[in-house]
């Protein structure tokens, strides 16, 4: 609600928004667009080293009728970014905080020890939304997620909380990308709270935190493809059987065909089998 005593303008700028912002209305994102950014999806799990112009060229053999620049904007919605180098990558942006990856020779022993988190987009049958997940390094367990329409920093602080309140404790690193919910100073401020310490990927190196974008893979073409959700609550419904799966009864070969559930819960502080 306004002030009574404040004009329009003057709360504006004590806020620090723009005033055109208080009359923009949203504009529903067409269907065409919608199939185009769950095809763009799709490529970037097969390849995300895919950059503008060959990812117009594949769309338009596929017989849509689409330009770089319509390319552009759609993944910027995404919030995806192609895998590779970039000009002037050693310049961050003004104000922005920097931390280096701390997993590199790491000898990860134990669950809590060190976690991580991305967010991702998720295609549905009419419109789309961003999940975020918090995972165990060790154990590959899904200790917390949360889905969003929008990819404001708020889901991934309510995420970060769920996972600290699951697993009964912080762990000692927790590693994402350089996205800007990670860079916030909302998100640092909260980690380093908990007496985390920060890791973030090198730019353009999806590998540094590889265990979730292979969850992203399987969570996608496992459930979110198939099912193509129709709204919220079902994707949220969907979800959450599917991770329930995933940790408490799916078997990893790399955990030695033990699930995450498994392997979390049953090992020591020592880091040892109980």
């Amino acid at each position: 609600m306004a002030h009574e005593k404040l004009s329009v303008r003057r709360q504006c700028e004590l806020l620090g928004v723009a005033r055109s912002g208080l009359y923009y209305t949203p504009v529903e994102v067409s269907g065409e667009d919608l199939a185009i950014m769950r095809r763009l999806d799709e490529l970037y799990m097969e390849d995300p080293a895919l950059g503008t112009r060959k990812l117009a060229v594949v769309l338009r053999r596929e017989g849509r009728e689409i330009g770089r620049r319509r390319v552009r904007r759609l993944r910027h919605k995404m919030g995806l970014l192609t895998i590779g180098p970039r000009p002037r990558l050693s310049v961050p942006a003004p104000g922005v905080q920097r931390f280096p990856y701390l997993l590199k020779g790491l000898e990860v022993t134990r669950p809590n020890q060190v976690w991580c988190t991305d967010i991702t987009y998720v295609p549905m049958a009419r419109g789309f939304f961003y999940l975020v997940a918090i995972m165990d390094w060790y154990s590959r367990r899904v200790l917390a997620w949360k889905v969003s329409n929008t990819l404001d920093v708020d889901f991934c602080l309510e995420a970060l909380a769920d996972a600290i309140g699951q697993a009964g404790c912080a762990p000692e690193i927790l590693n994402t990308d350089q996205g800007c919910q990670f860079t916030c100073a909302a998100w640092v401020g909260r980690v380093e709270a908990h007496g985390i310490r920060v890791s973030q990927d090198g730019k353009g190196r999806w590998t540094d935190n590889v265990f979730i974008e292979r969850l992203w893979r399987s969570v996608k073409y496992e459930d979110v493809y198939p099912r193509c959700y129709s709204s919220g609550p079902e994707l949220v419904a969907g979800l959450r059987r599917w991770f329930g799966r995933y940790n408490s009864w799916r078997p990893h070969l790399a955990l030695g065909g033990l699930t995450p559930e498994e392997v979390y819960r049953h090992v020591t502080n020592d880091g040892e089998a109980a």
